[in-house]
C-alpha cells in the first residue's frame, strides 16, 4: 500500500509528529509512506515531499491578511504539488492540518474528486467547517451550523485586516469538501466527534481514535534535572506548549504564580524570549525544544502539569504527562477533559485561578508514587501511539479497498 499525508509541518509539533508515526507505522508493516508538508522541515522515515517554498507561505499569508480568503491562495505551488502526486499514485491520501498558508484547498480537492482518491481525513480543529475562524466555542457562536458571517473573529488565526469573507468562505468550503466518493473522517475527541456530525461534513463517516504517545520515550525518567534547576525542595507545577498565547493560558499562570506559596515553582516550556522576559523571576521559563528526553524529564520531575487551555481539541501534551507519570490539572475545554479520570487529574472551570490552585494541591496531598503508576497506567491502556496507529493503519487498508 502506498500512502500520501499532507500536513503543515513535517515531524514538529503534534500534527507532524503524528504525520511521522503514522509513516513510521506504514513503513514498519511493509508500506510505502510520503509527507508533503508546507513548513518546518525535518527529518523523517518517510519520503518527505516539500508543497512551495518561504515565498509562496508569504504570499498566501498576505492574501489572507488582505481578502479574509485563507486556504485559497498557493496555486503555483498547489499545481506543481499536483503533479507529483500523479507521479507518486498513491493508493490513499491522508489528510492532516490543511490551513497553515501553503495550499490551495479547492485545486486538491478537486484533484482528489476527480482521480477518485480514497482519504481519510484527521481533523484538529473546526476550521474545515467555519467560514474563518479554528475554534468558536470560546465566544459560543453558533453560526457555523447555519451560516457563517459578519465573523466575531476575525481578528484572530487566520487574521483578516479589513474584508470580511466569511461566508463566502462558508459557501466554498461546504462546496469544496463535500462530493468525495471515498473518504473517512478521523478525529481524536468526542467533543469534536459530536461537532463534525453537526457541521456541512457531516455526510461523511467520523471515527474516534484518540491520539497516542510513544511510550517508550515518554516515561518516569530518573535525572538530576530538580537538582541543577536549584528545585530540589519545590512542588513543581509545569507548563508546555508549542506557542503560548492567551489561548493556551499565559496570562491564568501568572496570575497562578502569584496565588502559590514559596514552596511551589511554576515551569513553562515553550516560551519566547520575549515572553521569558515578561514573567519575570515569578516562573522559570524555558524556550521551545523537540528534544523528546528533555521534555520526558520534565514532566517526569514536575508534581502537577497544568493546561489551562481556552481553545484545544485533545492536547498531546495531556497524554505526555500522564506517560511520564504526572497528574494532569485541565480546564474544561474542548477534549482536553478526555484524556483524565478522576483518579488521574481534576478537571477545573476556566478562568477560575482559585479552583485551579486548590485543584492542584488536592493532588499534591496525594501519594505521589501511587498517583504516579495510576497516571502511567492510564496511558498504556489508552494512548499507546503503536496500538493507536495500528487502528490508523487498519483505516487506510479498509478505504484502500474500497
Amino acid at each position: 500500500m502506498k500512502i500520501l499525508q499532507i500536513n503543515a509541518s513535517i515531524n514538529s509539533g503534534s500534527t507532524g509528529r503524528i504525520a511521522e508515526d503514522i509513516g513510521s507505522v506504514l513503513i514498519d508493516n511493509g508500506h510505502e509512506s510520503y509527507i508533503a508538508f508546507g513548513r518546518n522541515d525535518r527529518e523523517s522515515k518517510s519520503i518527505k515531499i516539500k508543497i512551495g517554498n518561504r515565498l509562496n507561505v508569504i504570499i498566501h499569508y498576505f492574501e489572507s491578511l488582505l481578502f479574509d480568503r485563507h486556504g485559497f491562495s498557493s496555486r503555483i505551488a498547489t499545481y506543481f504539488f499536483l503533479r507529483k502526486i500523479d507521479k507518486i499514485n498513491p493508493d490513499a491520501i491522508g489528510l492532516h492540518n490543511i490551513h497553515g498558508y501553503y495550499i490551495n484547498i479547492e485545486m486538491l480537492f478537486n484533484y482528489i474528486k476527480k482521480k477518485n482518491i480514497p482519504v481519510v481525513w484527521t481533523l484538529f480543529d473546526c476550521w474545515a467547517f467555519t467560514g474563518h475562524c479554528s475554534y468558536f466555542d470560546n465566544i459560543n457562536c453558533q453560526k457555523w451550523t447555519v451560516q457563517c458571517e459578519k465573523c466575531p473573529k476575525r481578528n484572530l488565526y487566520p487574521k483578516s485586516l479589513f474584508i470580511d469573507n466569511s461566508k463566502n468562505n462558508y459557501i466554498h468550503k461546504r462546496n469544496v469538501f463535500n462530493g468525495v466518493k471515498n473518504l473517512q473522517i478521523i478525529v481524536h475527541s468526542e467533543w469534536l466527534n459530536n461537532i463534525t456530525k453537526k457541521s456541512f461534513i457531516s455526510s461523511y463517516s467520523t471515527k474516534l481514535i484518540n491520539s497516542g504517545v510513544d511510550l517508550n520515550l515518554f516515561k518516569p525518567t530518573t535525572s538530576d534535572l530538580k537538582t541543577s534547576m536549584n528545585l530540589k525542595n519545590k512542588r513543581i507545577v509545569l507548563g508546555c506548549a508549542s506557542i503560548w498565547d492567551v489561548r493556551k493560558g499565559l496570562n491564568d499562570f501568572i496570575k497562578l504564580a502569584k496565588l502559590l506559596d514559596e514552596n511551589y515553582q511554576i515551569v513553562l516550556v515553550g516560551l519566547n524570549t520575549d515572553q521569558i522576559k515578561l514573567i519575570g523571576n515569578i516562573i522559570i521559563g524555558i524556550g521551545r525544544t523537540e528534544n523528546i528526553h528533555k521534555l520526558a524529564e520534565l514532566y517526569s520531575i514536575a508534581d502537577v502539569f497544568v493546561n489551562p487551555t481556552y481553545l484545544d481539541n485533545f492536547p498531546t501534551t495531556n497524554l505526555e504527562a500522564l506517560a511520564c507519570g504526572t497528574p494532569v490539572v485541565t480546564y474544561n475545554t474542548g477534549g482536553s477533559p478526555e484524556a483524565i479520570d478522576n483518579e488521574t487529574g481534576v478537571v477545573v472551570q476556566q478562568g477560575n485561578i482559585l479552583e485551579l490552585m486548590n485543584a492542584i494541591e488536592s493532588l499534591i496531598q496525594k501519594d505521589k508514587q501511587d498517583l504516579s503508576i495510576k497516571c502511567r497506567t492510564r496511558a498504556e491502556r489508552f494512548f499507546d501511539k503503536q496500538i493507536k496507529f495500528k487502528e490508523y493503519m487498519a483505516v487506510f487498508n479498509e478505504i484502500a479497498k474500497k
